[in-house]
């Protein structure tokens, strides 16, 4: 009886005969794409793409060791990289569009502004030039810091502008109380707002490690050996396009979806309530939670360190 009186704040539950229908929509969806899946490896197999000869290189530990895993750490490199660097700038120019001064102001504005309007494939290109042109980089390492570079550019200043909207955000008590007691307008972004930004930002950070993950395959226009590049390099060697780009696409799709968890248990674990230090830490649930609304008081019960007592109201009871 508990589950026939569930309901969500979107919509209510469906009755019987919204759940037949629904039922029925769903099995024509499923024989609709067993059948489109059914026409594409018919086809795929009539053009010999199937054939064992175009995946069994990727059982040779040659294959993965020349071509994929050199691209898969180019990748992995750049994008760690470039976040790293992005969250410095983006702290940087968040917190000074949020500065006093007017000027200041004004200058990360433009900065921001400029580089979130510039698409990083035209970043990456012009630092390569510029890189080039005036011997800023050692040669070797040409490529990788104008995939970098461009990437911190462009991210570090959508961090800024996430950054700057999480502060805003927070009620402006806190500033005023901070305020009140003496404090600076530097140390009470630095104790009190941007700890708390922060802390409501990771589920986006993570999502622009994503961003940056995947737009370091722009690299390969200017020569940056990652992991798209290293795919089409083995493709051209064992001539095998489509089992080299689908390896490719796998990996970039597992490593994307293992961020995507992380930033959603983040995210959970933000929302399960204070003191929650460790993220992979499982969110204890209350009991009955799958009764009506969903809320965070009644699915979330706030942590507590092993061994901790509750201390109850000494007058509680008299």
């Amino acid at each position: 009886m508990a589950n026939e009186v569930r309901a969500t704040v979107l919509y209510d539950a469906p009755g019987p005969r919204g759940v037949m229908l629904n039922r029925i929509y769903t099995a024509i969806t499923l024989v609709v794409i067993a059948l489109v899946a059914w026409w594409v490896l018919a086809t795929l197999g009539s053009k010999g793409q199937l054939d064992a000869a175009k995946w069994t290189p990727f059982l040779h530990a040659n294959t993965w060791k020349t071509y994929i895993l050199p691209g898969l750490w180019g990748t992995i490199k750049a994008a760690v990289t470039s976040i790293i660097l992005a969250i410095i700038f983006g702290v940087v120019f968040g917190l000074g569009r949020l500065a006093e001064s007017r000027l200041v102001r004004g200058l990360c504005a433009v900065i921001v502004e400029f580089f979130r309007a510039i698409p990083v494939l035209l970043l990456m290109i012009f630092l390569y030039q510029l890189f080039a042109i005036y011997n800023v980089v050692p040669p070797r390492g040409l490529a990788f810091w104008a995939v970098t570079i461009a990437l911190t550019l462009y991210n570090g200043s959508v961090i800024a502008e996430i950054l700057r909207a999480g502060i805003r955000s927070l009620p402006k008590g806190q500033t005023e109380a901070a305020r009140a007691l003496g404090m600076s307008h530097w140390q009470t972004m630095w104790t009190i707002l941007l700890p708390q930004s922060i802390a409501a930002m990771l589920p986006a950070l993570i999502a622009q490690m994503v961003i940056a993950l995947k737009d370091t395959a722009l690299g390969y226009q200017i020569g940056y050996v990652e992991v798209v590049r290293s795919g089409t390099q083995s493709a051209s060697a064992n001539q095998n396009y489509l089992a080299s780009l689908f390896v490719v696409g796998l990996i970039m799709i597992i490593i994307n979806y293992a961020l995507t968890m992380l930033a959603e248990r983040v995210e959970k674990q933000l929302r399960a309530g204070r003191a929650r230090r460790n993220i992979f830490a499982k969110v204890p649930e209350a009991a009955g939670a799958g009764v009506g609304l969903e809320t965070k008081d009644s699915v979330n019960v706030d942590w507590h360190a092993p061994g901790y007592t509750p201390l109850e109201n000494p007058d509680r009871g008299h």
